[in-house]
């Protein structure tokens, strides 16, 4: 399970996020339709600056398998970060 951890002056606040929810969310990210919708809907704004750019397919299997791998590390920190006003958050196998 990932856990995200966020702190501020006024909160803190834990959120746990299953690897189901995660697996569940590298096949929308990944799926045909959603990457062939975002370059329609990028097309218009990108032809305007005169950048030529679509978003490649990504490999749904590579991102399973690296979940895959992460969790046999549990308790690795992924993420600390620290701000100048206190806030903090931390991701966390």
């Amino acid at each position: 399970m990932l856990h995200v951890n966020v702190k501020t002056q006024e909160a803190k606040f834990s959120i746990p996020v299953p690897y189901v929810l995660l697996n569940i969310g590298i096949s929308i990210i990944t799926s045909k339709l959603l990457i062939r919708h975002a370059n329609k809907w990028s097309k218009p704004h990108l032809d305007k600056k005169n950048i030529a750019f679509t978003i490649p397919s990504i490999d749904k299997s590579e991102l399973k398998s690296i979940i895959k791998e992460l969790k046999k590390h549990k308790g690795l920190e992924l993420v600390n970060v620290k701000s100048q006003d206190g806030t903090e958050v931390i991701v966390r196998l």
